[in-house]
């Protein structure tokens, strides 16, 4: 392993919250749950990482559209920049980053796709919003 750290993985349909393990190795990222792989995903195949410009923790990891992928990554951890810039490193893919503001849109698997938000607030959250987007407070 290069890299390991806790992550909060949110689903993509109804953005329940889940304790995984980010893990970083030589040649791939591994969202795992105890010792079980919950996702691979093949450096060489990352389309991109995106994150917010705020103080969130919150980071997308962009994976293609094929059936081995179930969509992207939508992940919140406390080591924000450690994790983007390990994971830069070893995929060698540093021109991949986007520090977006506002929103984001991320894939969900079967060519859907949905948004997430980000907004500044008193309490910091990560909810489900009526309209059905992903609101990161």
């Amino acid at each position: 392993f290069q890299y390991v750290t806790p992550v909060v993985k949110y689903d993509r349909n109804g953005f329940k919250a889940r304790d995984r393990q980010l893990v970083l190795t030589q040649s791939s990222a591994y969202v795992v749950e105890m010792a079980k792989i919950k996702q691979k995903i093949d450096y060489a195949t990352l389309k991109g990482i995106s994150t917010s410009n705020l103080s969130d923790g919150i980071v997308v990891i962009h994976v293609p559209e094929d059936n081995k992928q179930k969509g992207d990554a939508i992940l919140q951890c406390e080591h924000i920049f450690e994790v983007v810039t390990k994971l830069c490193m070893l995929a060698n893919k540093q021109n991949l980053v986007k520090v977006v503001k506002g929103s984001l849109q991320f894939r969900i698997g079967s060519g859907k796709e949905g948004t997430m938000v980000f907004t500044v607030g008193q309490e910091p959250q990560v909810f489900k919003a009526k309209n059905g987007q992903l609101t990161v407070v």
